[in-house]
């Protein structure tokens, strides 16, 4: 007999298979003995009350064998000698799973990735993080696997109706993720880990007849009819296909103003922008788990926080516990903070994006009155909020001293407005710089973040301490552009082979929602291609 169980564990009943035998027998009134296994379906923390337990949903297999559940499979088909071909623009979490579509349907993807792959591209970040010296190609945000390679592995969404998130779970583990992914509440991967994930997805799209080239940057369309007939690359390299997926991601400023320049339609898109704070991971366990030691057997603890000031959503964003923070500029003289998290999660600081909503009005008229930053821009132009991004990263690297050292203060201090005398220990490998943050983030973001962190400080007794930093700017939350679509389709409303995907093109705000909606696109184009 099989048996659905919902069971609630301290930790360290969790980490011993016996102990959970005896669980399922005490809650299902049976003998631990008739109990031949278990297979787990979802697992969460619960953290309300003193006490921390774990939320487990299982099936016990009860005087009958264990079936142990399969690893996930997928069919690929050969399409060397497909009579169909899509170039997909960017290597990404879009970009890779429209490849992989395509391929279970028989078309054959072309992935044009401006960047390097995954192992060159370590080599580039170690020259930004020790030496402050960016490749606009080859960064945090550019290069195999896109943003989402170095951006902790997080596969948590919402976006349930956009698409089958078990479906994008199952293809990260049958590339190489570990199983708990796909019972895990709020699953993780590592930066650690990805990149051996998405070198196997690459190696799979050209054992099966896919293409993938780097080192080849957009430059330019060929137009035809309101169809694309040829795309064109800085190496002056031209390509051909019968549907063009961009899947560019969120930080490809230079794509937004080449759609722009050649009078395709695009639209400004309200973002988010902040700050990245930092506390020791230690005292965030101690808030979150009401503990002065962490049990070993639970994970690093996280949080999430949301504020409303002045009309103005305040709030979290991508928290990385046991993580560190990095620097995801992808221009010289432009300064942006990020973070992300190895598999273990065991490094000794928990950082997040803390983050503040905004309107056209606040953009431009920031614009309009800062000095140090001469920008032609209008309340109507598509390119508004990525001026605005633009402005504020220059103005933060200014601030640093160059070299991608960061402006930094103490929390305390910051809500007062004071320089801190000295900055704590932290994970920032460029360096921070000491500096009054009110005078380097506009007015409305400044003020917003001071009347937040006191007010999160009340919520999280402890989050309010001047053993945290705060360090501009986060400022990559999700694309400044969004790229129209026909609903229908997919398509560009101007271009019928045109394909706008993900997060660059403003319709995903992660991992997973980047990759169901590069698998929404694939499928719009088997429909209207049509496929073996």
């Amino acid at each position: 007999m099989q048996k659905k169980i919902s069971l609630k564990l301290l930790p360290s009943q969790l980490a011993s298979e016996e102990t959970i035998k005896e669980q399922i027998a005490l809650a299902a009134g049976i003998k631990k003995s008739d109990i031949n296994g278990y297979n787990i379906q979802k697992k969460s923390i619960d953290a309300r009350g003193q006490t921390v337990f774990i939320l487990v949903s299982l099936t016990a297999y009860i005087n009958e064998p264990l079936q142990k559940e399969l690893s996930p499979q997928f069919q690929f088909k050969n399409v060397a000698k497909a009579s169909k071909s899509v170039i997909i623009i960017g290597a990404g979490p879009t970009g890779l799973f429209t490849a992989l579509k395509l391929l279970e349907n028989g078309i054959q993807p072309i992935i044009l990735e401006r960047g390097k792959d995954v192992r060159s591209r370590r080599r580039d970040l170690a020259i930004l993080n020790k030496e402050g010296i960016v490749n606009p190609e080859s960064n945090y945000c550019f290069g195999e696997g896109g943003a989402g390679t170095y951006s902790d592995g997080k596969l948590y969404t919402r976006s349930s109706k956009r698409g089958n998130i078990k479906r994008i779970l199952d293809l990260f583990i049958f590339f190489g993720a570990p199983a708990n992914i796909g019972y895990d509440a709020h699953p993780h991967i590592g930066t650690n880990k990805l990149p051996q994930i998405i070198t196997a997805m690459r190696e799979c799209i050209l054992a099966h007849g896919g293409k993938f080239i780097f080192d080849k940057k957009l430059t330019g369309f060929t137009i035809h009819n309101q169809y694309i007939t040829s795309v064109k690359t800085a190496d002056a390299d031209e390509f051909t296909a019968n549907a063009y997926v961009l899947a560019t991601g969120h930080s490809a400023r230079d794509i937004f103003k080449l759609l722009h320049n050649q009078n395709i339609l695009i639209e400004a898109k309200p973002f988010a922008l902040g700050v990245r704070v930092e506390h020791p991971q230690a005292l965030i366990d101690s808030i979150q788990y009401h503990c002065t030691t962490r049990d070993p057997f639970l994970p690093p603890a996280s949080y999430a926080l949301v504020n409303q000031v002045n009309e103005r959503g305040v709030f979290s964003f991508c928290m990385c516990p046991g993580g560190i923070m990095a620097p995801a500029s992808t221009d010289v003289g432009e300064l942006v903070v990020n973070g992300w998290s190895p598999s273990k999660r065991n490094n000794p600081y928990a950082n997040s994006g803390m983050v503040v909503q905004f309107s056209k009005e606040d953009a431009f008229n920031w614009i309009n009155k800062n000095h140090q930053q001469k920008v032609q821009t209008s309340l109507n132009d598509p390119l508004l909020f990525m001026h605005f991004q633009q402005a504020v990263e220059k103005q933060c690297y200014q601030a640093g001293g160059g070299h991608f050292v960061a402006p930094a203060q103490r929390m305390v201090d910051f809500t007062k407005r004071k320089v801190s005398e000295t900055l704590p220990s932290n994970s920032y490998l460029p360096g921070l710089h000491a500096c009054a943050l009110h005078e380097v983030l506009p007015d409305f973001i400044n003020n917003s973040l001071l009347e937040s962190f006191n007010c999160f400080g009340k919520k999280m007794k402890g989050y309010f301490t001047n053993e945290a930093i705060v360090v501009a700017t986060e400022s990559r939350t999700s694309s400044p552009v969004r790229i129209p679509r026909n609903r229908e389709t997919g398509t560009h409303p101007q271009i019928k082979n045109l394909y706008p995907a993900g997060e660059g093109a403003g319709y995903a705000g992660g991992i997973v929602s980047a990759a169901m909606d590069g698998e929404r696109i694939a499928e719009s184009i088997c429909t209207i291609l049509g496929h073996s």
